[in-house]
């Protein structure tokens, strides 16, 4: 790649996230989110009860979709969830990595929320809630598969829509971008263990040989097959036109592979929801409680540790958002489509759109706070057009 390749490049990373391009000290425009997105939990809502509906109607047909499995991986639903992640992934820049000293403090703590605290909180809370306090409005066949689809829903951290929820906070486009990657090729390795260990602590057998597929299925083999595009397309000349072009495009398929995918779930849960809908109120309440937490101690490590609002707003939604698609899909890889582990881990697709639109509104309203504490860099002096060395 040329020189002035590379700086068109580069300056096209935060279009390509839809992040605004601004001057430095420049006043950013609002940040917002596409109509569609903006609306995505009313599509969740409507999914779930075509979903439910069809399901009903259509058993035979959801079975038969059910039985296209190879070593206990759907074929239809491994389909989707590359539809889903892959337009994401293409986003993810490695070369970026290189940058991660530009903002230790916060890459530093977002790795401790991520990979040191959340998983295991979210086990804390699934065992506390759902095997002990909720444990008489539950059916007790299906508890440890609540837990075990609860720790897969919080082993892996968010590396889709965290780039919307960057953007809604004005976040850091760079730093953004290097936890993102840093993520990604921690979960190749992280990933299985964690949820071995955790899974194996809730007395439940890990059938290691499905897990591990479901890693090189759902990251190692997308991120191979997105970097290898990302690269060709920028080797072109306006390649990063091209690449922004090329995301725009597939952006809508995602969606509407994350939606068909609802279909399908709620197409083999409709029948225990209808009979049983407090499962899902019950299961939203430790979601709910680990995202505030996990974003709350994120923040708040940040601004003990001098990080600027920009950078602190991503850590806070980076460490607690989740990679649903993985967790779906790897759910329904270990446990089945009509398992209890499949059932909440699409509770929290279904819950993760308010609530974190929710937690970026707290971190946009406490900027006053934030930045009140003296050593913290305001946002005018740090805005993430220009924010880059202020952070150590």
């Amino acid at each position: 790649m040329s020189a002035q390749r590379e700086t068109t490049a580069k300056r096209s990373a935060s279009a390509e996230m839809g992040f605004p391009a601004a001057a430095p000290g420049a006043a950013l425009p609002p940040a917002s989110m596409q109509s569609f997105e903006r609306y995505l939990t009313v599509w969740v809502f409507l999914c779930i009860g075509v979903g439910i509906l069809l399901g009903r109607l259509f058993p035979a047909a959801f079975q038969a979709v059910g039985g296209l499995e190879i070593a206990k991986i759907n074929l239809p639903v491994a389909a989707l969830i590359w539809l889903m992640i892959f337009p994401m992934l293409l986003k993810v820049d490695f070369a970026v990595l290189h940058r991660v000293t530009a903002h230790w403090k916060g890459i530093g703590v977002t790795l401790f929320v991520n990979w040191g605290v959340k998983p295991f909180s979210m086990a804390l809370l699934g065992w506390l809630f759902i095997g002990y306090l909720f444990r008489p409005w539950l059916p007790a066949e299906q508890i440890d598969s609540y837990i075990a689809g609860l720790i897969l829903l919080a082993a892996a951290p968010c590396t889709a829509m965290v780039f919307v929820w960057s953007h809604l906070t004005r976040g850091e486009p760079n730093f953004t971008l290097t936890q993102v990657a840093l993520n990604d090729v921690i979960m190749i390795i992280a990933f299985a263990p964690i949820v071995g260990l955790l899974l194996g602590l809730s007395s439940i057998t890990v059938p290691w040989d499905t897990l591990l597929l479901s890693v090189a299925l759902y990251i190692i083999a997308p991120l191979a097959a997105a970097w290898l595009v990302r690269r060709t397309i920028l080797h072109h000349e306006h390649g990063a036109a091209r690449l922004a072009q090329v995301i725009k495009i597939l952006h809508p398929v995602s969606l509407a592979a994350l939606l068909t995918t609802l279909v399908l779930l709620f197409g083999f849960q409709g029948d225990p929801i209808m009979r049983q809908p407090l499962v899902i109120l019950l299961l939203a309440v430790p979601i709910l409680i680990q995202v505030f937490f996990n974003s709350g101690l994120a923040y708040f490590l940040n601004r003990a540790a001098s990080s600027p609002h920009c950078v602190a707003g991503p850590s806070a939604l980076i460490g607690a958002s989740n990679f649903f698609e993985l967790a779906v899909a790897t759910a329904i890889a270990l446990f089945g489509f009509e398992s209890g582990a499949a059932l909440a881990t699409v509770v929290g697709v279904l819950i993760e759109v308010p609530v974190m639109l929710a937690v970026a509104h707290l971190i946009n309203r406490s900027r006053s706070w934030y930045e009140a504490k003296p050593g913290i860099p305001t946002y005018a002096e740090c805005c993430p057009a220009t924010c880059v060395s202020s952070a150590n």
